[in-house]
């Protein structure tokens, strides 16, 4: 099992964690291992294999700024005493070297987007368009896409965690893929049918995400209340000078996390997503969203049944959302927001996945 790097429980560890249960005997390879004891259950007491990144001094502060190592140092990897190579990848794991008789299936969460259709987001977002840096850094990201086609035909199959993903993959590698949507977890984000006042953001705070104008949408109706869940880069500009209606929480217990879901009275996120667990676990409560009408979430909300669209990342689209939730919140039934969700429960990734595996094992004997 290959998978890019362990820094936080997110929704690709999430889907780590799902198939780490299909195959428990699978020894486990990263680039390096920065997640929190607290959030390390799911591993066991298996042995992490990382790179020679995992020995540098302020890793968890300066990975990202390691990338143009990461092509390199995947080679590395030793993985010739294995038949069966599965790797977890949103950045570089499906590079990894393998053999001719060796099988190598690739669970995509997302082509990199930093090197490809978001490059100008991220550029922007981390400043470089106006710091000397930005030809370096324009240079690095040319040859990652390089280095990433190339080795994108290292993998036998792919697996993409949505539709849109799958349209990417082809469009970046010309390579199919099987879609086998990630896991949500319903039996922890339980139905609740009674809800509260507030509306709610769980994210990272990152300029692709939008908190930014939720919140500056949110300071245009004083009486509606908005509490914003997580940390970024982007947290301190988004603190200084909130609206007295809008609360920030650093970090919460995953219970007190749940809680908050279950009683808002709706879930704000309008990212573009490749397919957004945490939406998911929102209808799972029987929560509606107000989403972004591209990605995955097309393929998680239902238009008026389990949320609302809007179709450009405006603060005056936000704000006509709120209203519409606000006139319609007794039409969406939470029951029927819950029912869609159970389609994306871990016991039916776990059923797809072993099916794929069995199906793609049994074809080359």
């Amino acid at each position: 099992m290959v998978h890019d790097w362990l820094v936080v429980d997110s929704g690709a560890e999430k889907v780590l964690s799902q198939i780490l249960k299909i195959v428990p005997q699978a020894d486990l390879y990263c680039l390096f291992d920065l997640l929190p004891k607290s959030e390390r259950e799911f591993l066991g007491n298996r042995e992490i294999h990382t790179s020679y990144l995992q020995k540098l001094p302020f890793l968890e502060k300066y990975y990202r700024k390691t990338l143009p190592l990461w092509p390199l140092l995947i080679d590395q990897f030793n993985l010739t005493e294995y038949d069966l190579i599965i790797s977890s990848s949103f950045a570089v794991a499906k590079g990894v070297i393998t053999g001719p008789d060796q099988i190598h299936i690739s669970y995509v969460h997302t082509p990199p987007r930093y090197v490809w259709d978001l490059r100008y987001n991220y550029l922007i977002s981390g400043g470089y368009l106006i710091k000397f840096r930005r030809r370096i850094i324009k240079y690095f990201f040319h040859r990652f896409r390089l280095w990433d086609v190339l080795h994108s035909n290292r993998v036998d199959y792919y697996i993409a965690n949505s539709k849109f993903v799958a349209k990417r993959i082809w469009k970046f590698y010309r390579r199919k893929a099987k879609v086998i949507y990630p896991p949500v977890d319903t039996n922890s984000f339980k139905l609740k049918t009674k809800k509260g006042d507030y509306y709610l953001v769980i994210s990272r705070l990152v300029e692709y995400k939008k908190v930014n104008k939720i919140v500056e949408a949110f300071r245009r109706i004083p009486d509606k209340k908005l509490i914003v869940i997580g940390r970024g880069p982007q947290s301190k500009s988004i603190k200084k000078n909130l609206p007295s209606n809008v609360k920030i929480l650093d970090f919460i217990e995953k219970k007190d996390l749940i809680g908050y879901m279950q009683n808002a009275k709706a879930f704000i996120h309008i990212a573009q997503e490749d397919f957004g667990i945490v939406m998911g676990e929102a209808i799972s409560c029987g929560t509606p969203v107000i989403a972004f009408s591209q990605g995955g979430a097309l393929e998680i909300i239902q238009e008026g049944k389990s949320g609302i669209f809007i179709k450009n990342q405006t603060i005056d689209e936000i704000l006509l959302a709120v209203e519409k939730i606000e006139k319609q919140s007794e039409l969406i039934d939470p029951k029927i927001c819950h029912e869609y969700a159970t389609k994306f429960r871990e016991e039916n990734f776990q059923r797809n996945f072993k099916e794929y595996l069995v199906k793609i094992l049994t074809h080359l004997h």
